[in-house]
């Protein structure tokens, strides 16, 4: 029987290579959107998985989701969080409140009720099968977004070390819990937040390998943390930086 995993923001980047990766191999594949109905659903044909609108920063669509897969039997093998946005490049003393709110639910806020949601179904003491659960951070937290997005990179390092925390609580339940932490990666979200203009620079100082990460390798990183291969992994954040 198939493996069933949810991924949230599957309709372009990094997430839709997520989506077509596990739908390559076999898995049953859920995956949300909020706006761009139409890529969405381009994926879900043409991978032949599934899309359903959620807001990934909203608890109320993150709750009705939960709902429509419980009412439908689907008890979910592995949760992956990757929706987020970065917003436009900026320094610090540019940041707006409007910005750091939209920032922190979606790529912070958003990802912990998930995985509540999920931990709770999934959990050996709740009468789950157990699971897995990948969250993306980014390798901006060790670098800190300097004159790009540092709030933004802040908040992927609370998403590390929700995940270390997390997964120390849920070990024992059958559930473990990982981060995938991309480098530069050539996606919309880099192209509309102004770092992909600087790509060619940044490669030159940063990245050893000397070349940007496509989204399939990160894909890669995070299905393999879903397989028993990555069995005794767990608290872990898996870098696909180029070694940057």
């Amino acid at each position: 029987m198939a493996k069933t995993v949810l991924i949230t923001g599957g309709s372009r980047g990094i997430g839709e290579a997520i989506v077509r990766l596990f739908a390559e191999r076999g898995w049953s594949v859920i995956f949300t959107f909020v706006s761009n109905s139409a890529a969405a659903h381009k994926v879900a044909t043409e991978a032949g998985a599934r899309a359903i609108r959620c807001d990934s920063g909203s608890e109320d669509d993150i709750l009705a989701l939960f709902e429509t897969l419980d009412g439908e039997g689907i008890a979910l093998d592995a949760l992956v969080n990757n929706a987020g946005v970065s917003g436009p490049k900026r320094r610090a003393v540019e940041v707006t409140r409007e910005t750091l709110e939209d920032v922190t639910r979606i790529n912070f806020i958003g990802p912990v009720m998930f995985c509540r949601e999920a931990v709770k179904r999934m959990s050996t003491e709740r009468g789950g099968k157990g699971g897995m659960i990948v969250n993306i951070s980014s390798t901006s937290t060790r670098k800190g977004g300097a004159g790009q997005w540092a709030d933004y990179a802040a908040i992927k390092g609370a998403v590390d070390v929700f995940t270390n925390g997390l997964a120390r609580e849920v070990a024992g339940e059958g559930i473990r819990v990982n981060a995938v932490a991309p480098g530069y990666v050539l996606t919309d979200m880099a192209v509309d937040g102004g770092i992909a203009a600087n790509f060619e620079a940044a490669l030159l100082a940063e990245v050893p390998m000397g070349r940007i990460s496509e989204t399939r390798e990160v894909a890669e990183g995070v299905y393999w943390l879903c397989t028993d291969a990555a069995g005794y992994v767990t608290g872990t954040v898996l870098n696909v930086s180029g070694g940057r």
